[in-house]
């Protein structure tokens, strides 16, 4: 059956390395390496006066110190005091010639730390583009090859922005299109083992950004405070983002479909950046945020719909933060998910109330304190 099969053959979409989005700016490097020197002749310039306005402060400290008020000046210069002028003006050209020689150490040690900059980054840049090269290959267990080499890359990246840039091509890639499962009929085995491999593919970067942002900040292969965009996403499978800190930096779920997956946000602080669930459908997935604190930041469910599946938001901590169920997409909707905010303390989410309107639906459960009064 020839033609059947043409209905789920599958075509490799071609693959493009994100840009940077433009209202995004570069990130500023943390770790110092940029060759920035001043030239020769300033940093001498303001090492010779440091040098002098030091040698000035403390020796008028001494003199003020030790009460040498007045100074003979009938005394005659005899054989000794000559001796240690001289002594001392060595001493001033030696101290000169030194603070030269720290300049030109200075400078050599920054060239070299640029050089070694430079050659991480070329180096980066080649693994970079084989990475890519395999991400776009025919073959899924090629590609799984690919998302592993780019999360390594990621966690090696010499700055910032080569580890964002890494990050945005794995997101990049959940974002492309793909053939549906075409069942259980055996006249489409082929197009279904596919369709498993490369479902394969995409449930790895899943997890593995995962584990990747719940490592805390600071520490080897972190990516906390990296952008992630899961715009449109479908997320089928399991992201854990248990434990996970979200500050000064934007996640966006924007009509992201969760559907069969299941996404942990247990015991996760929301105190800064934007997290984004604008238009999102949670349809069939688990997504829990319980014992999560809300204390900073935004984040928003504007036009999400729960239809289906579980949202859990019991014992989370509503302070300070800005979270909101109503906006510009006009409102989340409530219309049969299971959503829990039992035991959550706070004040009730901007616009919840209103969305899930009155009476409240069996499926929601909110802490009594949010309910008005029974008349």
């Amino acid at each position: 059956m020839p033609s059947q099969r043409k209905l789920f053959h599958w075509r490799r979409p071609r693959f493009i390395v994100p840009r940077m989005t433009a209202n995004r700016g570069p990130r500023a490097t943390t770790d110092g390496r940029e060759l920035r020197l001043w030239k020769a002749g300033w940093a001498l310039t303001v090492i010779f006066t440091a040098a002098i306005l030091a040698a000035g402060s403390v020796f008028y400290g001494l003199v003020y110190l030790l009460d040498f008020q007045e100074i003979d000046t009938t005394a005659k210069l005899d054989a000794k005091t000559l001796f240690d002028m001289v002594k001392l003006s060595f001493g001033v050209v030696a101290g000169a010639g030194a603070l030269v020689a720290l300049v030109v150490a200075y400078r050599r040690q920054r060239v070299d730390e640029a050089g070694a900059y430079r050659e991480a980054t070329r180096l980066h840049t080649e693994r970079f583009s084989k990475a890519v090269e395999q991400l776009g290959a025919d073959s899924p267990a090629v590609q799984l090859g690919g998302v592993h080499a780019l999360a390594s890359l990621a966690d090696d990246a010499p700055d910032d922005n080569l580890r964002q840039t890494c990050i945005d091509v794995l997101c990049a890639y959940l974002q492309l299109p793909f053939t549906p499962d075409p069942g259980d009929d055996p006249a489409h085995q082929l197009e279904r083992h596919r369709y498993l491999a490369l479902r394969k593919v995409r449930h790895t970067i899943l997890r593995l950004i995962g584990d990747h942002y719940r490592r805390p900040r600071g520490t080897h292969r972190s990516w906390q405070g990296c952008d992630l965009d899961f715009t449109g996403v479908i997320i089928d499978g399991t992201m854990v983002f248990a434990g996970a800190s979200f500050s000064g930096a934007r996640v966006s779920f924007d009509r992201a479909s969760f559907s069969g997956g299941r996404v942990f946000f247990d015991y996760a602080t929301f105190s800064g950046g934007e997290v984004s669930f604008r238009g999102a459908s949670f349809s069939g997935s688990e997504v829990s945020f319980p014992y999560a604190t809300f204390s900073g930041g935004k984040v928003s469910f504007d036009g999400a719909s729960f239809s289906g599946g579980g949202v859990y938001f019991n014992r989370a901590s509503f302070s300070g933060s800005t979270v909101n169920f109503d906006g510009l997409a006009g409102g989340a909707t409530f219309s049969g998910a299971t959503v829990d905010f039992r035991e959550a303390s706070g004040p009730a989410p901007d616009g919840l109330l209103a969305a899930v309107g009155t009476p409240v639906p069996a499926a929601v459960y909110f802490p009594s304190a949010w309910l008005p009064p029974v008349p």
